[in-house]
Protein backbone atom coordinates (compact mmCIF):
# COMPACT_ATOMS: atom_id res chain seq x y z
CA UNK A 1 0.00 0.00 0.00
CA UNK A 2 2.81 2.39 0.46
CA UNK A 3 4.83 1.79 -2.56
CA UNK A 4 1.15 2.48 -4.36
CA UNK A 5 0.96 6.02 -2.28
CA UNK A 6 4.51 6.92 -3.63
CA UNK A 7 3.75 5.73 -7.38
CA UNK A 8 0.73 8.11 -7.04
CA UNK A 9 2.33 11.30 -5.02
CA UNK A 10 3.86 12.53 -8.44
CA UNK A 11 0.37 12.12 -10.18
CA UNK A 12 -1.77 14.02 -7.18
CA UNK A 13 1.09 16.61 -7.40
CA UNK A 14 0.87 17.51 -11.03
CA UNK A 15 -2.84 17.27 -10.90
CA UNK A 16 -2.77 20.36 -8.16
CA UNK A 17 -0.43 22.97 -10.22
CA UNK A 18 -2.08 21.69 -12.85
CA UNK A 19 -4.66 24.83 -13.29
CA UNK A 20 -1.88 27.12 -12.47
CA UNK A 21 0.23 25.55 -15.40
CA UNK A 22 -3.21 25.51 -17.39
CA UNK A 23 -3.46 29.65 -16.48
CA UNK A 24 0.36 30.15 -17.51
CA UNK A 25 -0.11 29.08 -20.35
CA UNK A 26 -3.55 31.12 -21.02
CA UNK A 27 -1.84 34.05 -20.22
CA UNK A 28 1.27 33.34 -22.39
CA UNK A 29 -1.15 32.77 -25.33
CA UNK A 30 -2.64 36.16 -24.75
CA UNK A 31 0.78 37.98 -24.46
CA UNK A 32 1.90 36.63 -27.40
CA UNK A 33 -1.46 37.12 -29.79
CA UNK A 34 -1.04 33.75 -31.41
CA UNK A 35 -1.82 30.07 -31.30
CA UNK A 36 0.70 29.02 -33.86
CA UNK A 37 2.99 25.74 -33.26
CA UNK A 38 5.53 27.40 -31.56
CA UNK A 39 3.71 29.68 -29.14
CA UNK A 40 1.25 26.58 -27.67
CA UNK A 41 4.20 24.44 -27.54
CA UNK A 42 6.81 26.92 -25.60
CA UNK A 43 4.33 28.16 -23.43
CA UNK A 44 3.79 24.90 -22.14
CA UNK A 45 7.12 24.27 -21.54
CA UNK A 46 7.70 28.00 -19.49
CA UNK A 47 4.45 27.06 -17.94
CA UNK A 48 5.95 23.54 -16.64
CA UNK A 49 9.03 25.49 -15.65
CA UNK A 50 8.10 27.76 -13.97
CA UNK A 51 5.46 25.57 -11.62
CA UNK A 52 8.55 23.39 -11.48
CA UNK A 53 10.97 25.83 -9.85
CA UNK A 54 8.29 28.16 -7.86
CA UNK A 55 6.36 25.25 -6.38
CA UNK A 56 3.19 26.88 -4.67
CA UNK A 57 1.38 25.65 -1.97
CA UNK A 58 -2.11 24.13 -1.75
CA UNK A 59 -4.83 26.72 -2.69
CA UNK A 60 -7.41 26.88 0.03
CA UNK A 61 -10.27 27.10 -0.78
CA UNK A 62 -10.10 24.67 -3.78
CA UNK A 63 -11.10 26.68 -6.67
CA UNK A 64 -13.48 24.44 -9.12
CA UNK A 65 -12.86 24.64 -12.74
CA UNK A 66 -15.98 24.94 -14.77
CA UNK A 67 -15.23 24.95 -18.96
CA UNK A 68 -17.97 26.41 -20.27
CA UNK A 69 -17.81 29.80 -17.99
CA UNK A 70 -13.94 29.29 -18.91
CA UNK A 71 -14.72 29.33 -22.56
CA UNK A 72 -17.38 32.36 -21.25
CA UNK A 73 -14.30 34.20 -19.68
CA UNK A 74 -11.84 34.04 -22.31
CA UNK A 75 -14.53 35.17 -25.30
CA UNK A 76 -15.48 38.18 -22.76
CA UNK A 77 -11.79 38.86 -22.60
CA UNK A 78 -10.79 39.21 -26.04
CA UNK A 79 -14.24 41.18 -26.75
CA UNK A 80 -13.03 43.60 -24.19
CA UNK A 81 -9.74 43.81 -25.64
CA UNK A 82 -10.81 44.51 -28.74
CA UNK A 83 -13.37 47.47 -27.29
CA UNK A 84 -10.82 48.92 -25.02
CA UNK A 85 -8.00 49.01 -27.15
CA UNK A 86 -10.09 51.12 -29.83
CA UNK A 87 -11.35 53.43 -27.29
CA UNK A 88 -8.04 53.94 -26.05
CA UNK A 89 -6.50 54.41 -30.09
CA UNK A 90 -9.43 57.36 -30.60
CA UNK A 91 -9.00 59.18 -26.64
CA UNK A 92 -4.63 59.29 -27.45
CA UNK A 93 -5.95 61.02 -30.86
CA UNK A 94 -8.32 63.30 -29.52
CA UNK A 95 -6.52 64.62 -26.48
CA UNK A 96 -2.73 63.69 -27.36
CA UNK A 97 -1.12 63.00 -24.66
CA UNK A 98 -3.60 64.40 -21.89
CA UNK A 99 -5.72 61.95 -21.96
CA UNK A 100 -8.88 61.92 -19.48
CA UNK A 101 -8.37 59.40 -16.50
CA UNK A 102 -9.02 58.77 -12.86
CA UNK A 103 -8.08 56.04 -10.18
CA UNK A 104 -11.04 54.20 -9.45
CA UNK A 105 -11.67 52.68 -5.82
CA UNK A 106 -13.31 49.09 -6.70
CA UNK A 107 -14.48 47.15 -3.62
CA UNK A 108 -14.45 43.04 -4.54
CA UNK A 109 -16.28 39.92 -3.27
CA UNK A 110 -13.85 37.36 -2.34
CA UNK A 111 -10.55 37.86 -0.69
CA UNK A 112 -9.05 34.56 -1.92
CA UNK A 113 -5.71 34.75 -3.81
CA UNK A 114 -6.18 33.13 -6.64
CA UNK A 115 -9.17 34.74 -7.40
CA UNK A 116 -8.09 38.35 -6.45
CA UNK A 117 -5.15 37.61 -8.62
CA UNK A 118 -6.88 36.51 -11.92
CA UNK A 119 -9.24 39.82 -11.40
CA UNK A 120 -6.10 41.94 -10.93
CA UNK A 121 -4.60 40.30 -14.32
CA UNK A 122 -8.20 40.00 -16.40
CA UNK A 123 -7.93 43.96 -15.93
CA UNK A 124 -4.93 44.64 -16.42
CA UNK A 125 -4.88 42.79 -19.79
CA UNK A 126 -7.75 45.22 -20.41
CA UNK A 127 -6.61 47.93 -22.42
CA UNK A 128 -7.07 51.49 -20.34
CA UNK A 129 -6.70 49.75 -16.84
CA UNK A 130 -4.06 49.01 -14.69
CA UNK A 131 -4.05 47.76 -11.21
CA UNK A 132 -1.84 49.91 -9.03
CA UNK A 133 -2.57 48.44 -5.34
CA UNK A 134 -4.27 45.64 -3.75
CA UNK A 135 -5.84 46.20 -0.84
CA UNK A 136 -6.73 42.78 0.86
CA UNK A 137 -7.58 44.14 4.27
CA UNK A 138 -10.45 45.96 2.65
CA UNK A 139 -10.79 43.74 -0.27
CA UNK A 140 -10.16 46.55 -2.76
CA UNK A 141 -8.38 47.53 -6.09
CA UNK A 142 -7.13 50.74 -7.00
CA UNK A 143 -7.13 51.14 -10.43
CA UNK A 144 -6.11 53.35 -12.89
CA UNK A 145 -8.17 54.22 -15.91
CA UNK A 146 -8.60 55.64 -18.96
CA UNK A 147 -10.49 57.49 -20.43
CA UNK A 148 -13.05 58.67 -17.79
CA UNK A 149 -14.69 61.81 -18.39
CA UNK A 150 -16.40 62.44 -15.59
CA UNK A 151 -18.40 60.76 -12.07
CA UNK A 152 -20.48 58.69 -14.51
CA UNK A 153 -17.89 57.42 -16.41
CA UNK A 154 -16.09 56.35 -13.14
CA UNK A 155 -18.93 53.89 -11.90
CA UNK A 156 -18.69 52.33 -15.53
CA UNK A 157 -15.11 51.97 -15.01
CA UNK A 158 -15.54 50.18 -11.43
CA UNK A 159 -18.82 48.20 -12.68
CA UNK A 160 -16.21 46.79 -15.54
CA UNK A 161 -13.84 45.67 -12.86
CA UNK A 162 -16.57 44.00 -10.71
CA UNK A 163 -18.35 42.18 -13.53
CA UNK A 164 -15.15 40.83 -14.29
CA UNK A 165 -14.36 39.51 -10.87
CA UNK A 166 -17.95 37.96 -11.53
CA UNK A 167 -16.85 36.23 -14.35
CA UNK A 168 -13.80 34.77 -12.48
CA UNK A 169 -15.77 34.00 -9.82
CA UNK A 170 -18.36 31.81 -11.71
CA UNK A 171 -15.35 30.07 -13.57
CA UNK A 172 -12.90 29.52 -10.67
CA UNK A 173 -15.19 29.93 -7.37
CA UNK A 174 -15.09 27.64 -4.29
CA UNK A 175 -18.76 26.68 -3.29
CA UNK A 176 -17.88 28.51 -0.40
CA UNK A 177 -16.95 32.15 -2.50
CA UNK A 178 -19.89 34.59 -2.58
CA UNK A 179 -21.03 33.67 -6.55
CA UNK A 180 -18.87 30.73 -6.37
CA UNK A 181 -22.48 28.53 -6.96
CA UNK A 182 -22.51 29.75 -10.54
CA UNK A 183 -24.50 33.09 -9.68
CA UNK A 184 -23.02 36.46 -10.76
CA UNK A 185 -23.79 37.77 -6.81
CA UNK A 186 -23.96 41.45 -6.14
CA UNK A 187 -21.48 43.81 -4.58
CA UNK A 188 -21.88 44.73 -1.11
CA UNK A 189 -23.98 47.77 -0.18
CA UNK A 190 -22.86 51.15 1.82
CA UNK A 191 -23.20 50.51 5.44
CA UNK A 192 -23.07 46.45 5.38
CA UNK A 193 -21.17 45.61 7.96
CA UNK A 194 -18.05 43.18 7.27
CA UNK A 195 -18.95 43.29 3.09
CA UNK A 196 -16.49 46.09 0.63
CA UNK A 197 -19.32 48.25 -0.30
CA UNK A 198 -18.69 49.78 3.22
CA UNK A 199 -15.83 51.48 1.98
CA UNK A 200 -17.79 52.67 -0.52
CA UNK A 201 -15.85 53.70 -3.93
CA UNK A 202 -14.53 56.83 -5.55
CA UNK A 203 -13.14 57.94 -8.99
CA UNK A 204 -9.99 60.59 -8.18
CA UNK A 205 -8.20 62.27 -11.33
CA UNK A 206 -5.25 61.49 -11.25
Amino acid sequence: MTAVRTLLRPAARARRHLPMLLWLWALWLLLWGSVSALVVVSGLLVGAAIVAAFPLPPVVPRPALRPLHLVALLGHLLRDVAVSASVVAWEALRHGRAPRRAIVEVPLRSDADLLVTATSQLTTLTPGTLVLEIDRAGRLLYVHALPVAGPERVDVKRYDVQEAERRVLRTFGARAEPGGDGEPGEPGEPGEPGEPGEHGGRGEDA
